[in-house]
């Protein structure tokens, strides 16, 4: 089986699909594997390193596309890209289901594509979870992002000249990405307040040592999948009246909070940032999908009512060594299980639920009409 990993087109993404160590790993299993000249240049990755594991190179991305069975990206196929893929290739990527216009066009094109965000969280995918890998990484370089536009300390110091008082963050939202701004946050010497629906991070967060902020809710707020749902009208005002009280005190402020399928929800509103002390910095991890704050610009940096709003949606991205290593071994996580070990061709076994969950469209066939109805088209 001849796997192709392209250089990514899409503006700002630094990450790679592959690296030497996973393409040596796809080697073992009997793949051939080819890199396109310098995919990995911007995550420090040479194109010797790639030779040497075994990858052989490629001027572009249609001429590393040919022949492929399978074509492993970070980004999902753009429409420029599309041409070169042939019929009956098996995509692996993060599709952006929920805002990807191209969806029904791969299905037309006779592609497999699976979408890595889509893949279930069961104890037995953990090694193929890609958002998580991605937000571990989005929640530290978050905390990194607000100390560089704070014009502060983050620990507290007593010095000769007097007492410097620590920081005070508030993160909001405690999954993978808000747990982690969490830790990295307190190593820093920071005061932090969490907030989150699910009375269920509570323990987590105090493990951190942080405190949590509840709002108490008749319902559970999480759903089968261990993200927050949408909450109730009565719910949200309490949570904006006990949010505003925070967020005042605070100086800094990192968000986290997504729905699948839903635009953010306002967690933060002008009224609260105009509340906040000058200097103080928002750090909008939501701002893809219109961000926990209105005066979020996207992938812009803004100074609003003194305060210094973070809309940077590729942060994953800067840090692009990482964030690539570990998205490659979600890959091969995900793909080798698939390889049937005598042909060394690759088994799409529609009954096991991890590959139905994720595969978008196979033979023609899309599978996930509702996604349709949702914005992808």
């Amino acid at each position: 089986m001849l796997i192709a990993v392209p250089l990514e087109s899409y503006t700002n993404e630094k990450r790679v699909a592959a690296t030497p160590e996973s393409v040596k790993k796809f080697i073992a299993c009997g793949c051939e594997v080819v890199i396109q000249r310098g995919a990995g240049q911007s995550a420090n990755f040479a194109d010797a390193d790639y030779q040497a594991a075994g990858a052989r190179l490629a001027d572009d991305f249609a001429s590393s596309c040919k022949g492929a069975d399978l074509l492993l990206k970070v980004r999902a196929p753009s429409a420029d890209e599309l041409p070169s893929i042939a019929k009956g290739t098996t995509v692996a990527s993060l599709m952006s289901v929920f805002a990807n216009g191209l969806l029904k066009a791969y299905a037309e094109q006779g592609l497999a594509c699976f979408s890595m965000e889509m893949v279930p969280r069961i104890s037995r995918a953990q090694g193929m979870d890609v958002l998580s890998s991605q937000a571990n990484i989005a929640g530290y370089k978050s905390v990194l992002l607000a100390l560089q536009y704070y014009q502060r300390f983050f620990p507290m110091l007593m010095t000769a000249a007097g007492t410097v008082q620590p920081a005070k963050v508030l993160v909001m939202g405690a999954g993978v990405a808000g747990l982690q701004a969490v830790a990295t946050a307190r190593r820093m010497g920071a005061m932090v307040e969490v907030f989150d629906v699910r009375a269920a991070a509570k323990e987590q967060v105090e493990s951190l040592g942080a405190r949590f902020v509840e709002v108490k809710a008749n319902v559970d707020a999480e759903d089968a999948g261990g993200y927050a749902k949408e909450m109730d009208d009565a719910y949200k005002e309490r949570q904006a009246a006990l949010i505003a009280t925070h967020a005042a005190k605070s100086d800094i402020i990192i968000t986290t909070a997504l729905i699948p399928g839903r635009p953010a929800p306002v967690l933060v509103t002008a009224a609260m940032v105009e509340s906040m002390k000058p200097g103080s910095v928002i750090v909008d991890l939501a701002a893809e999908m219109g961000g926990n704050c209105p005066l979020t610009e996207l992938d812009q940096v803004v100074v609003k009512h003194g305060v210094t709003l973070v809309g940077i949606s590729y942060i994953p991205s800067l840090m692009a060594t990482d964030a690539s290593q570990l998205y490659a071994r979600n890959l091969f996580n995900f793909i080798s299980p698939m390889l049937d070990k005598e042909s060394g061709q690759l088994h799409i076994n529609v009954d096991d639920e991890v590959i139905e969950a994720s595969l978008l469209c196979q033979n023609g066939e899309f599978r996930k009409p509702q996604l349709l109805q949702k914005g992808g088209a």
